[in-house]
């Protein structure tokens, strides 16, 4: 019986169009700029994000860390939400190997941060204070998209105030298709935006860091500081590419089966479930730690694979269908059913 992973959509596998595409690639020395295919790629991701340049890294955590680190010194400090990819679960990076500061924030219900409260722990010009210099916003945040018009009002505020502004657009695409827009009118906003292609997109392996062309170069040394200067990419980057350019469009797919996972959730006792919260690919489940683990293992027993660090977090990807999504939900009435 297939394997139905819901852990997350970091687990999708190359499709063949990819694996053809990767033992295809031609390729060179990414270092001296001599990988074609790379440079397609970030050419590419730049074309498709409005912006004129983008670096192609190891991760989205290598992404994000690369933007704030091009971003702000030693000494300075940025602004991201508590539950932001990039303050917490990324091992405090920009502390660590940047000097740099966080200050988290409360997110809203909806996913966007407080722009009063954001403009409220901008830390005065004293010597007593880190210097303020980047906000980062998270798009989509725990599946929940950003509206475009607090965008312009976030970006507004962080020109006003001297801030540079970044996107963790780890699923952008998704936000983008969610929207029915150009993941480029979302970017237009940024000073700088993290893109992934092992998520929702399918590639293997590699995130996109997309600015101006200054921001990159310097993003780019970061890279080569931190060990990750890339040389025959392009085996990575042919994925990268099929990724952008067959695999944006079917996201609305996922869309519609976490909407489809949440209905018939909520059609059972024992959950509490508002399909009209699912806005792109992800369902979540709040259970006591005891009956979390117990659903885990059942399903685990069933071939179905859930996880969560703070709750259950189910995740549609390209590897699951409509098909699936009813196996699932047959199995956790199952469960449900026993109590």
């Amino acid at each position: 019986m297939k394997i139905i992973d819901l852990r997350s959509d970091t687990v999708t596998r190359p499709c063949p169009a990819m694996r053809s595409a990767m033992a295809a690639a031609e390729v060179g020395d990414d270092v001296y700029g001599e990988d074609p295919t790379l440079n397609r790629l970030e050419a590419l991701a730049a074309e498709m994000l409005g912006t004129e340049a983008a670096l192609f890294v190891a991760s989205g955590t290598q992404s994000n860390l690369l933007a704030i680190m091009a971003h702000c010194g030693r000494g300075d400090e940025y602004i991201a939400g508590q539950t932001a990819h990039c303050y917490r679960f990324e091992g405090g990076g920009a502390a660590v190997l940047g000097g740099v500061q966080p200050q988290p924030l409360d997110v809203e219900l909806d996913g966007t941060l407080d722009l009063v409260r954001v403009a409220a722990a901008i830390k005065p010009r004293d010597p007593h204070f880190a210097r303020t210099r980047l906000l980062c916003l998270e798009n989509t945040q725990a599946g929940r998209v950003l509206p475009l018009g607090y965008l312009g009002r976030a970006r507004l505020l962080a020109r006003e105030r001297g801030l540079a502004l970044h996107l963790d657009g780890a699923r952008l695409f998704n936000a983008a298709v969610a929207l029915g827009v150009e993941a480029r009118e979302i970017a237009s906003h940024f000073d700088s935006v993290s893109v992934c292609l092992s998520k929702g997109l399918g590639a293997p392996v590699g995130s996109l860091l997309c600015g101006s062309g200054g921001l990159v170069a310097e993003a780019r040394r970061w890279r080569k500081v931190l060990g990750g200067g890339m040389r025959q990419a392009g085996v990575l980057a042919a994925a990268g590419i099929v990724a952008l350019t067959e695999n944006v469009e079917r996201l609305a797919e996922d869309h519609a089966n976490a909407r489809r996972l949440a209905e018939g959730l909520a059609a059972m006792g024992g959950l509490t479930v508002d399909p009209a919260a699912v806005q792109t690919n992800m369902v979540f489940l709040c259970l006591s730690p005891d009956r979390a683990e117990a659903l885990a293992t059942f399903l685990r027993e069933r071939r179905i694979l859930i996880a969560g660090r703070e709750g259950i977090r189910l995740v549609t990807h390209r590897d699951v269908t409509a098909m699936d999504i009813d196996r699932v939900v047959a199995a956790f009435g199952d469960f449900f059913g026993r109590l």
